[in-house]
């Protein structure tokens, strides 16, 4: 979904539509990309992972979308 840079970002309505269910299983050994509290902890992992184009594992994110899980972190990581 896209969002205004204005505009706050929500993990339910933006953040966790960015995840699909293949990424959402491949890393449940480690955490759950469908749960706002693993995500809101391991925030900055993840963004780090995205900037660096690693995650998910079978190709990067657009820019636009990295760019709104950023947004959704300095925002203060609303559910």
């Amino acid at each position: 979904m896209a969002s205004s840079a204005d505009e706050p970002v929500s993990y339910e309505r933006q953040v966790k539509t960015l995840f699909r269910s293949k990424d959402q299983q491949s890393m449940l050994r480690h955490f759950d990309l469908w749960s706002y509290d693993d995500v809101r902890a391991h925030a900055d992992a993840i963004l780090g992972k995205l900037r660096a184009g690693t995650m998910p594992c079978d190709g990067a994110w657009p820019d636009t979308s990295v760019d709104l899980f950023q947004r959704w972190i300095e925002g203060g990581k609303a559910p």
